[in-house]
């Protein structure tokens, strides 16, 4: 089962919490399968987003916590922490390219997530991806993606399971 690791951009900082409903209904109605979901939401004014997990969406495979922060330290935490943590984020930028995220896809969200704005991140399968982006076009998002190889995403899996 390939997974789609899906970043929907809201131009408001409410848009993708607004949004969650609209997930919950199209995996009802098996447009989407929810394997783990989390959002941010940057408030004016602030250095930095916050941050949530959607434990209620997410599927048996939850990729957890540790996955989800590593995500977002790479994104947005970073660069604030300066050259000091250079070389062990390239590190870590690097095992996170091996399962299909890759520095564009950081630089890519990383400039278009700003203050103002929130994100939805989803990682996905089985998608009826016409009907999935109708329904997200009407929100406004903006959407910015990354396909994820079966194998990439068992390694994903591996190296982010939940040992709760």
């Amino acid at each position: 089962m390939a997974a789609t690791l899906t970043v929907w951009k809201f131009d408001t900082v409410h848009g993708a919490e607004g949004a969650l409903g609209l997930l919950q209904r199209m995996q009802k109605e098996e447009l989407i399968t929810i394997n783990d979901a989390a959002y941010v939401y940057w408030t004016e004014g602030r250095k930095k987003p916050k941050t949530q997990q959607l434990r209620s969406l997410a599927g048996a495979g939850a990729l957890g916590g540790s996955f989800w922060g590593l995500l977002f330290g790479l994104i947005f935490f970073v660069p604030l922490l300066g050259m000091a943590m250079g070389a062990a984020m390239g590190a870590l930028m690097g095992s996170m390219s091996d399962v299909g995220i890759d520095d564009s896809f950081v630089r890519q969200v990383r400039e278009q997530v700003t203050p103002g704005t929130s994100a939805l991140f989803v990682m996905a399968s089985n998608v009826v991806v016409d009907k999935v982006l109708d329904e997200f076009k009407q929100t406004g998002a903006t959407l910015l993606s990354t396909n994820l190889s079966n194998e990439q995403e068992a390694k994903l899996r591996e190296a982010f399971a939940d040992t709760e």
